[in-house]
């Protein structure tokens, strides 16, 4: 009976917290449910670099033993170096630590540590080592191991990332994502080095961000809560909750998620309920009412927001070699394909599909140039923020071929930003499948595992609506999980395989109306009207208004390139519209007369604050001339318009019409003649003038060209320089962090070490004295300075020159002659002040076998001595009595020999 009661109770939950006292027996209540749970056990991957041995051993003090977990630790380490990690982890943890060998079976409660110069993969449960492969200079052990991880174990995959610099482990924590394991970082503010957490966080949406310390209390209260068979029921049964909470997420979000797979859906909420250690899901609905932000994480759970650059390259091959040649072929009428990536996430699928169409066209042979437009959708507005970007972390070069990272991407540091070309292709925006109005007249349409997140009436929907998007010779790509059922009649395989499709003739029933969710209706919202405000007349500003407009001549602000920026009164005499579209530049509206002259004057006046005053220009008007004076100046004050130019026109009274006659022609053609004359002149100075300018002008160009070519050329060689070198610097900072952190372990060991042996030495009282190979003194113990006047200053000197109390005068010629023979001296040796000791003179040996020097030791004897003195004495006298005793004898006998013959 008590067995079975043990049986019963031995899956309810634990509620207490890690910061709680707990007793032993819940203790082994929380383990228990991990070690019941594993028909195939959880695999944490520990992915670590710089500064990361010190976390490595916080999260190991903190981890309870007998967890039934297994730890696989990947450490960035000098491939040069002998590895002493596993060493040092085992004096911090009971569990046993194993260097990991090939073929190795990872089993619970155990450790495995990568070894220097290797990557690592599982498969069944089994290490596999592999000499390391550095794809464009790069090492990425972590996204190596990290990414069979999740293959191997799926959900049961468990990736945590600790201080580190770089991004490694980044791409493997989305695959784990992608898997349903789970997603686990130390916080950025308590790593050392936060360039490893921090791209990650970037990158995958973290299940938990924690200091070192707090990460195993977390990762047990995670794994706990789906090992409870009955609560998982009660979750599955209660749809009442689930939908109060696709409720509120379509109240916080506009996302309507009822369509989407319940069990996803539950398996997102009980991590979520587990993270926050709520046991019914009832209270966590009650949770989310509360708490605004988790709705906005849970939302970000259900998208499951997990890409890659050429996911199944297969897929990317066939694309490019089979399908964008076909369809250039059957497409020669047109210029402009068009495709759709719904579901694109932080974009890496659309860039794919536009490097991919790259370079199909580049290899086709066809006369007539396509293009691409590329509208790439999502729900989450934060992943289209970071796809727009289009700068990715520096360990997508581990999915991405060379020639592809050169051809198509900029390196920036330690990132890499997709090149123009490809993000001038592409269109991102929020979009919802299921609401928004979709996008038509397709020729391709990329949605990969999308579809395996909905339930089978929003798929069905969904491929509708696809079928309805594409064109006739369209091409629909979905994930290798995916296929289309039960609309076989919309689409037909191209290659099953790859899960390519082309468009089908519409039959009857495809050309049905399509129920798709409609958008939800939304509050009305309030329209407010705005009451004309008065506006309250000012006397003096009308006064001033009225003024302006009849007395003040007209003028035109101007920036320093003739843009118009405000005109004073009436300038119809001098400026009118130029023919074509409309351009609000005094060098394009000047009349005749003034538009060969304003362009000279402006620059002259942009070059000082000086005033300029051309007097008596001609301006054309309608039907004749206007005589004009224009003031040209540049604004000083006030700072507002500093550098503005300011243009005054005045007009003259004089006014002449062509078709004037005279009867003195001869005189009026003369007149005629000069103000030509003049006129010729002036032209020919303006340019004279614009002549120089032009020239200057170039020569400046010219020489700043040069200049700029040389330093871009320089910059670039430097730039490179600089990449490679810190990326060396890099490697070997890490690697010398690493060290540094064993080193300094090594040192810990060494220091108890040493406390030890003085703690031994000054305890024993034995004086001792440690000598060089040229008996000078190395080092001493306290009691050695009752026999020598020692001081510690006295450290490297010979020590025959310290007085001494030992009445040993050849200790010199012994010690020399235990250095030439290797053979120990020991001796009893008196003081002056009555003391004996045994002195022992040995070798000095190092660990390696070699001599470096003698050990003298002093033993106290003097008790000893002056035992074997009593002892002397005390036999001594017995030999004396002895031989009394035997004199009396002999005369007794005597006397009684002569008593008998007498007899």
């Amino acid at each position: 009976m008590k067995k079975s009661n043990q049986k019963k109770k031995a899956p309810k939950l634990v509620k207490k917290s890690f910061g709680q006292k707990k007793s032993s027996s819940d203790k082994t209540k929380l383990i228990s449910f991990i070690n019941h749970s594993k028909i195939q056990f959880p695999i944490v991957g520990i992915g670590a670099s710089a500064g990361g041995l010190e976390a490595i051993e916080e999260f190991l003090k903190k981890l309870p033993d007998g967890s039934g977990l297994a730890f696989v630790i990947i450490q960035h380490l000098d491939p040069n170096s002998k590895g002493i990690l596993q060493e040092i982890l085992q004096r911090i943890t009971t569990m046993k630590v194993y260097t990991a060998t090939d073929r190795i079976i990872v089993k619970p409660n155990s450790i495995y540590v990568i070894p220097p110069n290797k990557n690592m993969s599982i498969l069944n449960g089994a290490l596999h080592l592999f000499e390391p492969i550095a794809k464009h200079g790069l090492r990425l052990p972590i996204d190596y191991f990290f990414s069979s991880l999740a293959d191997d174990r799926q959900e049961k995959s468990i990736g945590i990332i600790l201080s580190g610099m770089g991004a490694d482990g980044s791409i493997g924590l989305k695959s784990i994502k992608e898997k349903g394991g789970v997603t686990m970082v130390q916080s950025p503010a308590s790593a050392k080095f936060d360039s490893m957490p921090r791209s990650a966080i970037g990158l995958v949406p973290i299940d938990v961000i924690a200091p070192a310390t707090d990460l195993p209390e977390k990762l047990l209260t995670i794994l706990q809560q789906p090992l409870s068979k009955q609560n998982k029921l009660e979750l599955e049964k209660d749809n009442s909750s689930l939908e109060k909470i696709v409720i509120q997420l379509r109240e916080r979000t506009g996302n309507d998620f009822s369509y989407y797979k319940k069990s996803t859906m539950y398996r997102r909420i009980e991590r979520r309920m587990g993270i926050h250690k709520i046991e019914k899901i009832s209270n966590y609905v009650r949770y989310l009412q509360g708490n605004p932000a988790e709705v906005d994480i849970l939302f970000k759970e259900f998208l499951i927001g997990v890409t890659s650059f050429f996911r199944d390259p297969a897929v990317w091959d066939y694309l490019r070699d089979k399908i964008f040649p076909s369809t250039f072929n059957q497409s020669l009428d047109k210029q402009v394909l068009r495709a759709w990536v719904p579901a694109c996430s932080t974009g890496e699928e659309a860039y794919s599909l536009a490097i991919t169409f790259k370079e199909a066209l580049e290899k086709q042979q066809s006369s007539n140039q396509f293009s691409i437009q590329i509208f790439a959708t999502d729900l989450d507005p934060q992943a289209i923020e970071t796809a727009r970007k289009a700068i990715y972390p520096v360990s997508i070069g581990a999915t991405i071929s060379p020639d592809r990272l050169n051809n198509f991407f900029l390196r920036e540091g330690d990132k890499y930003r997709v090149r123009s070309e490809i993000r001038e292709m592409i269109v991102f925006a929020v979009h919802n499948v299921a609401k928004d109005p979709p996008f038509t007249k397709l020729d391709f349409l990329s949605c990969r595992n999308m579809l395996i997140y909905m339930e089978p009436t929003l798929q069905k929907r969904v491929m509708s609506l696809f079928r309805y998007s594409l064109s006739k010779t369209g091409v629909m790509i979905l994930g290798t999980a995916e296929s289309i059922n039960a609309l076989s009649n919309l689409f037909t395989p191209i290659e099953s395989k790859f899960r390519i499709y082309n468009c089908s003739e519409f039959t009857s029933k495809a050309n049905e109306l399509l129920d798709y969710p409609g958008p939800f209706s939304n509050p009305k919202s309030q329209i407010l009207t705005k009451q004309p405000e008065m506006i309250t007349e000012n006397l003096q500003s009308l006064t001033e208004q009225l003024l302006l407009q009849q007395f003040s001549p007209a003028g035109i602000l101007v920036n320093s390139n003739g843009d118009i920026l405000y005109v004073v009164g009436s300038t119809g005499s001098y400026l009118e519209p130029a023919v074509g579209k409309a351009n609000m530049n005094i060098f394009s509206m000047a009349r005749d007369g003034l538009r060969s002259v304003l362009p000279t004057v402006i620059r002259q006046a942009s070059k000082s604050y000086q005033r300029i005053v051309l007097n008596n220009l001609k301006v054309k008007i309608n039907k004749g001339f206007q005589l004009t004076t224009v003031t040209v100046q540049q604004i000083e004050k006030p700072v507002m318009l500093k550098g503005k130019i300011l243009i005054l026109f005045n007009e003259e009274s004089v006014h002449e019409k062509k078709s004037a006659k005279t009867k003195n022609g001869k005189e009026n053609n003369s007149s005629k003649a000069t103000e030509l004359e003049h006129e010729l002149e002036h032209v020919r100075e303006d340019l004279q003038n614009t002549i120089e300018e032009m020239q200057s002008s170039q020569e400046e160009l010219k020489s700043a060209n040069e200049e700029l070519q040389s330093t871009n050329e320089e910059l670039q060689s430097t730039n490179e320089e600089l990449t490679t070198s810190k990326e060396e610097m890099q490697s070997l900072n890490e690697e010398l962090q690493t060290l540094n952190a064993q080193l300094q372990s090594k040192m810990d060991d060494f220091s108890r070490t040493s406390n030890d042996m003085n703690n031994l030495l000054n305890s024993s009282e034995i004086a001792t004295l440690f000598l060089d190979k040229n008996l000078r003194i190395r080092h001493f113990t306290p009691a050695a300075t009752s026999i020598f006047k020692l001081q510690p200053t006295d450290t490297g000197r010979l020590f025959t020159d310290q007085t001494s109390s030992l009445n040993y005068p050849t200790i010199y010629e012994d010690a020399k002659e235990v250095i030439r023979t290797l053979v120990f001296v020991e001796k009893s040796i008196s003081a002056s002040n009555g003391i004996w000791f045994k002195v022992r003179i040995m070798p000095y040996r190092t660990l390696d076998d070699k001599i470096d020097g003698l050990v003298l030791t002093f033993i106290d004897i003097t008790s000893n001595k002056k035992l074997e003195k009593a002892l002397q004495e005390s036999q001594a006298n017995l030999e004396r009595l002895t031989e009394n005793q035997s004199k009396d004898s002999e005369i007794n006998l005597k006397e009684i020999g002569i008593v008998n013959k007498q007899k």
